[in-house]
């Protein structure tokens, strides 16, 4: 696996968010980031589908949230950029307790 591929393109390296989480060549923090970069993809391509840019997988983000959710204790939302954009900041990620 080209980790440095994963950073930039998620998509093109692991078929779905759930390969991340159960990879076991990648540590904790990898994963995170990872699918951090991934939910940032996602949601450009939800605001280009939005506004009649593109068409695509509507639940990608959610399966992307859902892993980081999994992965650490929950995320706060209150750390994430108000625009539609969003993206998710390091700090939002909740370590396991």
């Amino acid at each position: 696996m080209d980790f440095d591929k994963a950073m930039l393109d998620p998509g093109s390296v692991f078929d779905t968010p759930e390969e991340v989480a159960t990879r076991s060549d990648l540590t904790l923090d990898q994963k995170i980031e990872i699918l951090r970069r991934w939910a940032y993809d996602a949601s450009e391509l939800a605001v280009a589908e939005e506004e009649g840019m593109i068409t695509g997988e509507q639940s990608l983000l959610a399966r992307v949230l859902k892993e980081l959710d999994r992965l650490g204790d929950g995320y706060d939302s209150s750390h994430t950029p108000p625009t539609k954009h969003g993206g998710i900041s390091r700090n939002s990620i909740r370590p396991k307790k």
